[in-house]
């Protein structure tokens, strides 16, 4: 049967592809570890220390995931060869769903192997710390924050990612004037240090009375939240720390009490707000981590042969600095400006369904960024 040669064809395509996942991702070594990593958990005084113990708990489970998925593959090719054979032995058509059931499912779980393995950064394992800033345009900039921030809020429940919601800060009428919150997951940083940037709407605004067409702006930071103590020296009279009422979630506690903790930053102008935990201190130590992180990667972005316009550094929350553009009217289509992705399907996008654009960012920066010219982005 015609259908039955041709996913044979198909699955043929991956034999070579699948042997190399495995020897990039060096699945010997890893089951080595795993080994090494359960003798450890299984010693006695290995809850002596608590951190030290749980990360690696952490190490053991993200390696036999690894390991879990790569030889689920291996098996499930197998099975699909076996299928197909069984298809052309009995020649029962009725068999073909099922052979192209699996086949999806397997190009699927494949793909996402394959770009886990772009993900090589030093800190691209971390959780991530993202920041959502309206721009220009009072509250219709604020609405667009508050879609950004939903479209993330559903990405992290379809990955299984928890959020932590670090402040808050309400738009005068509607929306969010600016949010930040905390991403915590396998790989969180690694997959979303590609929203950083402008992101760009363009719709038929529902708060102007005369139906015109708008675009509004609106920034989006995001970086790795370091837990360790990291190098950077911070001069006291370089910084200003502000103390304010909290206003997010938290009950009366966190409501009645000034907790909350913004520091600038004079020399980069860099703010950093923390209202999430229960105590000034805790809100305190938060701040200056996040701090010591948005300058750490600021260093290492300088470093990195000013690479930071092509990377989406944030800058001007306006025209031309945008990363990706959302167009709602008067035509549906997100188009993200360094890769040259782009999907007419804006509502699946906007409703957390933003990793066609994170799988061509982390292929993009595989092969070093290369120009894409001129992008035509006229709405």
């Amino acid at each position: 049967m015609v259908e039955l040669d041709n996913m044979k064809s198909e699955i043929l395509t991956y034999e070579t592809p699948l042997a190399e996942i495995r020897a990039s991702l060096d699945v010997t070594s890893k089951e080595k570890r795993i080994e090494e990593l359960d003798m450890e958990m299984q010693s006695p005084g290995f809850w002596d220390n608590p951190d030290i113990s749980n990360k690696k708990v952490k190490e053991a489970k993200n390696l036999k995931d690894t390991v879990d998925t790569i030889n689920g593959l291996d098996s499930t090719y197998r099975d699909i060869l076996e299928l197909i054979e069984l298809g052309y032995e009995e020649n029962d058509p009725e068999i073909i769903p099922d052979i192209r059931a699996e086949l999806d499912g397997f190009e699927e779980t494949f793909e996402k192997l394959r770009v886990s393995t772009l993900l090589s950064d030093e800190y691209d394992g971390y959780n991530a710390i993202i920041k959502i800033n309206a721009g220009a345009g009072g509250t219709e900039s604020c609405d667009w924050a508050s879609m950004l921030y939903r479209m993330y809020l559903r990405w992290c429940e379809r990955h299984g990612c928890s959020v932590e919601e670090l402040d808050y800060l309400d738009g005068d009428e509607a929306g969010v004037k600016s949010v930040t919150f905390q991403v915590n997951g396998e790989n969180a940083y690694g997959y979303l240090k590609c929203e950083k940037g402008v992101h760009r709407l363009v719709r038929i605004s529902p708060f102007n009375a005369q139906g015109k067409r708008q675009t509004s702006f609106v920034s989006v930071d995001v970086m790795p939240d370091i837990e360790e103590d990291i190098n950077i020296d911070i001069k006291d009279e370089d910084i200003r720390i502000d103390t304010y009422r909290s206003s997010g979630a938290g009950g009366q506690h966190i409501n009645k009490t000034s907790s909350a903790i913004r520091i600038t930053h004079f020399p980069t102008g860099i703010v950093v707000t923390c209202q999430n935990e229960r105590s000034q201190l805790q809100n305190k130590d938060k701040a200056m981590q996040m701090l010591k992180a948005k300058l750490y990667m600021l260093q290492k972005e300088a470093n990195a042969d000013k690479l930071s316009d092509i990377r989406g550094e944030v800058k001007e929350i306006g025209w031309g600095n945008q990363i990706r553009s959302y167009f709602l009217q008067p035509y549906k289509m997100v188009k993200d400006l360094r890769t040259g992705e782009e999907t007419a399907n804006a509502d699946a996008v906007l409703d957390g369904g933003i990793d066609l654009f994170i799988n061509a960012y982390l292929k993009w920066l595989s092969v070093g960024c290369p120009e894409r010219g001129v992008v035509n982005d006229e709405g």
